[in-house]
């Protein structure tokens, strides 16, 4: 099936996903015009190839994502340190379950790919699991460890015959994602699925 992707403060740049692939890239009058069979998904803000976030290892392998039972006694903010490492060698589940959680917490941040070298099981299997992609690090990084980091890393742009995937932000353009950060994050499609829908 068909489904098109528009946003409403980036009308032209639209996706025809089919699959896991962009069959079409371009201004929604066009797609919609040649496709008028296709499924149409409207976000609000703008749509984007996505984001990279450097920090694999740092997020999946070294932090601590508190399990929202756990929200009163830990907060809801990945924990790093020595905290995080005693809770991630409390038991065997550990480190999957903080690893599926912190890609979760990812992907409601609009990342679709990861950097860094992954060397533990648990993190691999939940970055494998979810389809985000592996990639290279940035020379330099931006900062400290974090699920919005400053300056964001935007994937390069879209294309047909690419995998379907991109992100939504609920901002009016680049410069507000660029500000606000991805916590404005609305809804990322992984493999043409969407894995993450906010409000």
């Amino acid at each position: 099936m068909l489904t098109l992707h528009v946003c409403e403060a980036s009308p032209g740049t639209a996706v025809l996903v089919e699959g896991a692939q962009l069959a079409a890239v371009g201004p929604y009058e066009e797609l919609v015009a040649g496709h008028p069979r296709a499924r149409v998904r409207r976000w609000p803000g703008i749509l984007t190839p996505g984001l990279l976030n450097p920090y694999g290892p740092e997020l999946l392998e070294q932090a601590y994502h508190p399990d929202p039972r756990e929200a009163d006694r830990l907060g809801t903010e990945p924990l790093f340190g020595e905290r995080a490492r005693a809770l991630l060698d409390a038991g065997p589940s550990a480190r999957g379950a903080s690893a599926r959680r912190g890609v979760q917490r990812m992907l409601a941040h609009g990342t679709v790919a990861v950097a860094g070298e992954l060397r533990s099981r648990a993190a691999l299997d939940a970055v494998r699991g979810a389809g985000l992609a592996l990639a290279g690090r940035p020379a330099t990084l931006p900062g400290p460890a974090s699920l919005s980091p400053k300056p964001l890393v935007l994937l390069p742009g879209l294309a047909a015959g690419r995998p379907a995937r991109f992100a939504v932000f609920d901002v009016p353009d680049r410069a507000a994602l660029v500000r606000d950060g991805a916590a404005t994050c609305v809804a990322t499609v992984v493999g043409g699925r969407l894995v993450y829908r906010g409000r």
